[in-house]
């Protein structure tokens, strides 16, 4: 099926996730383990629990029999060694099911939620802990939990799932999502559709996120950082970087200031694509924003002088960076002899090399490279493998 922006799916026919009545199935009892005075008293591989006792309460205690004579493996001791021990006793035994079983499934939530009572605190340690395992039924605990009312959902709990979902390009989940949001009564607001820009950005949904930056104004609030920043980075990714520092401008007029990787995104994209003037007025721009150049911005100016045949103001980028007190790596250095080598500036190479040796600067692993392959390329076969020598012993040293 195809997407649609943000007001679109709102308006479309996704089937909303509630369905009328109960909307889980209860069904067998299935029991959890409780940690017993040791450690790990049992092994929980087996799918069939006993428990002792009639009570269905939370200080009931849990036993578990091994019926399948069936061992946990070491990678799922070890990740029931990780559980934190401040972590509450019905959420620990969830975390032992749900490492243990890997048939873990709605129904076992469903009895977990009946017998132990969580509270919202629980669950927000349940995904939590989830999800710093990376595992897999993160997100069915997550979807699972919106329709408890003791997890006491917020709009907040969505846009996160929405954000699970961005990362992985699963679009129409994500959408799916959105529309459960509004149809369980919850306002779309500017957080939420913020990131749904940033998952269709992410997704290649250039226009999607375009439309959904749109809907976003029409709210009638003001646009924060966040919602600006991640329109750029969608222009950023569509090719079209133009775009992105206009609204890099008007933030600037509403005084507004971009995060720094957001100035860092632009410049490397009109740095890759040998645009130096745009380069340079991103440099200049996040400068006035407050932001002080590192080795690795400055490197993407010179790379766009680079790529652009201008090795004068390649060198030039070089020589005010280091007077700004900023430590000239081996990278810079490959960058600035990779802007003679493409105009076969040799003598001016050589005098930036005898330069840098004057000022104690070692050529390094890249910068030698660019050299090797430059002497190669005109004949000189003695003078690559000389360079090459000498990289080695100082290396060694």
């Amino acid at each position: 099926m195809g997407f649609y922006s943000c007001n679109a799916v709102l308006n479309s026919a996704f089937p909303p996730f509630v369905s009328s009545g109960s909307h889980h199935k209860r069904s067998a009892k299935i029991f959890f383990v409780e940690e017993s005075p040791r450690r790990f008293c049992c092994k929980c591989t087996t799918t069939t629990m006993m428990m002792v006792g009639d009570k269905e309460e939370e200080g009931s205690r849990f036993n578990c029999a091994d019926l399948n004579h069936h061992h946990i493996t070491e990678e799922q001791e070890e990740a029931i060694s990780r559980i934190p021990v401040k972590m509450s006793k019905r959420c620990q035994a969830l975390m032992k099911q749900i490492i243990c079983d890997s048939s873990f499934c709605d129904d076992m939530l469903s009895d977990w939620v009946r017998r132990m009572k969580p509270i919202r605190a629980d669950w927000l340690s349940l995904l939590k802990e989830l999800n710093n395992l990376d595992s897999p039924f993160y997100i069915k605990v997550a979807e699972f939990s919106l329709l408890e009312d003791s997890f006491e959902a917020n709009p907040r709990d969505y846009t996160n799932i929405i954000h699970y979902y961005g990362k992985l390009n699963q679009i129409q989940d994500a959408e799916k999502t959105l529309v459960a949001m509004k149809n369980r009564g919850f306002l779309i607001d500017q957080v939420t559709l913020t990131a749904m820009v940033q998952s269709y950005s992410k997704a290649g949904y250039h226009r999607l996120a375009e439309d959904t930056f749109n809907d976003i104004k029409l709210l009638g609030e003001p646009l924060d950082y966040r919602s600006y920043g991640s329109m750029i980075m969608a222009y950023i990714r569509a090719g079209t970087p133009e775009k992105g520092e206009a609204l890099l401008t008007e933030m600037y007029s509403l005084d507004i200031c971009a995060g720094r990787e957001v100035y860092k995104a632009l410049l490397r994209a009109y740095s890759m694509a040998g645009d130096s003037q745009g380069s340079k007025r991103v440099f200049d721009a996040l400068q006035i924003a407050g932001i002080t150049p590192d080795a690795k911005l400055c490197g993407l100016l010179i790379n766009a002088y680079s790529v652009s045949g201008q090795s004068q103001n390649a060198r030039l980028a070089f020589e005010n960076m280091r007077k700004a007190g900023i430590k000239a790596t081996d990278k810079c250095v490959a960058l600035v002899l990779s802007a003679y080598e493409r105009e076969e500036k040799l003598n001016e190479a050589l005098g930036f090399l005898v330069e840098l040796e004057k000022d104690s600067i070692m050529v390094g692993k890249e910068a030698s490279a660019v050299l090797a392959r430059w002497f190669k390329k005109l004949g000189v076969v003695e003078e690559v493998e000389l360079l090459l020598r000498e990289f080695s012993s100082h290396k060694t040293l």
